[in-house]
């Protein structure tokens, strides 16, 4: 069977990264995002804080990738206070 090939991405406010990875068939998500090489790159990433997707959808780091899947790694929403985003009064 043929390997498969998956894009990793994270995107932060002014940066975006975004990587094409080639897997054996059957691979997890967490593979995926190992085999990119984000986790060294980016420290602040973590797997047990950070949700990941698949094209949009919530999915967890054991569920199998298919060919041309994209994952997508969750920055966790920070709330900012009201003073900061220009609120008319």
């Amino acid at each position: 069977m043929s390997n498969i090939l998956v894009d990793v991405v994270y995107a932060l406010p002014n940066k975006q990264y975004l990587y094409r990875v080639e897997l054996m068939p059957d691979s997890s998500v967490e593979e995926a995002i190992t085999a990119s090489g984000i986790l060294d790159l980016r420290p602040d990433i973590n797997l047990q804080k950070n949700k990941v997707g698949i094209f949009n959808q919530l999915v967890n780091l054991n569920d199998r990738l298919h060919d041309g899947d994209r994952v997508e790694i969750y920055r966790p929403i920070t709330a900012r206070k009201k003073s900061s985003l220009n609120i008319p009064k």
